[in-house]
């Protein structure tokens, strides 16, 4: 993956590790973390990519709360090659500007940006910038914005940040961390503390619906396009491979509850989500090719 230098596209590789070779995800630079957006009709746009695990969350919350006419959306290409995410035909195009790149939208905010260009972004058509890229800031202000279910609710906000802190660190960017590892010692690390998560969830679950409390929640969303990935991609491709999901009858039997909701269903692009890892990642696989399987368990 590229990223921006002073504003200038540079295809290197840009896979940060720290000194021991373990993965390191930058911090997203468009932050609003309260969630304190007042959502007009019209005025805001969603980039995503269906591929990408942080903008499925935000996907799946746009349809729980019903915001999918109050703010557009369109798609990136789900190969990231040279230039990073596209915008390559119909499918996949920029209404705001027929723009080529993502890029293009980072520059557009602050002409000597550096760093990486990621999605989700949330892009104010009146500034005429992006407002937000951080996946959680995002699903809180559609939260507050929309109906339907409460997805931070204030009496389970101590345990649901638990929950979110362990999903996110050891799981949803623990799978990365697997993949991306630059060290033998960093990917048995990062393997054991994934697989160990896992675990952990799968007792938590066994009897329960939920991870917190007996309604969904924005945590549930986090575990699931995570797990949603896994047999399909992260176990073959990032070298999650103690066991698969459906190996776990507990997290089998809730990933299909999950996936059986309208908004969860209905978001999930296998094809694309099997491409753009394959096709993508040409360090993890230079060929290229996508696996055909495996038959997903989602039903």
């Amino acid at each position: 993956m590229g990223y921006l230098l002073d504003g200038s596209w540079t295809d290197d590789e840009h896979w940060p590790t720290d000194a021991d070779g373990r993965f390191t995800r930058e911090a997203a630079r468009f932050r609003i973390p309260d969630g304190d957006l007042a959502v007009e009709s019209g005025r805001y746009h969603l980039v995503l990519a269906h591929a990408c695990p942080w903008c499925h969350r935000v996907a799946i919350a746009r349809e729980l709360k019903g915001l999918s006419d109050a703010i557009s959306v369109s798609f990136v290409d789900p190969i990231m090659r040279e230039g990073g995410w596209r915008f390559t035909d119909a499918e996949h195009s920029d209404p705001l500007y027929d723009s080529r790149f993502a890029h293009e939208l980072y520059t557009r905010t602050d002409p000597r940006f550096t760093g990486r260009v990621t999605v989700p972004i949330l892009w104010d058509r009146r500034q005429e910038r992006i407002v937000c890229n951080e996946s959680t800031d995002i699903v809180r202000i559609f939260d507050a914005a929309g109906s339907g279910p409460t997805l931070f609710p204030e009496a389970l906000q101590e345990e649901q940040q638990r929950w979110t802190d362990l999903i996110y660190e050891r799981i949803n960017n623990g799978v990365y961390r697997c993949g991306f590892a630059r060290s033998q010692a960093a990917y048995e690390e990062a393997f054991r503390s994934l697989f160990d998560a896992l675990a952990t969830v799968s007792a938590h679950l066994a009897g329960r619906s939920f991870l917190v409390g007996d309604a969904l929640t924005a945590v549930d969303l986090y575990l699931f396009v995570t797990l949603v990935r896994f047999d399909a991609v992260y176990v073959g491709h990032f070298k999650c491979n103690l066991y698969r999901i459906r190996d776990d009858a507990v997290l089998r039997q809730w990933l299909r509850r999950m996936a059986e909701m309208p908004a969860c269903r209905q978001t999930i692009v296998m094809d694309e989500i099997k491409r753009h890892y394959y096709g993508s990642h040409h360090n993890l696989n230079p060929s290229g090719i996508v696996p055909v399987g495996p038959e997903l368990d989602l039903e």
